[in-house]
């Protein structure tokens, strides 16, 4: 794992977050997973959005 600070991803569609720090356990994924190890075919679990339509954003 990078020691780069953990980053926070929106949903262009439904405004949910995915916070790398936090991960989405109920999603199968652990806390600290990083953006870039989420599965390319993973999806939105609010909407269902293409992980491909998610922006980088600063809290």
């Amino acid at each position: 794992m990078s020691d780069a600070g953990f980053k926070i991803w929106q949903c262009r569609t439904c405004g949910w977050i995915y916070d790398e720090e936090a991960g989405a356990p109920d999603e199968g994924l652990a806390p600290g997973t990083r953006w870039a190890d989420v599965p390319a075919d993973w999806a939105c679990p609010l909407c269902g959005t293409p992980k491909s339509d998610f922006d980088m954003i600063e809290l």
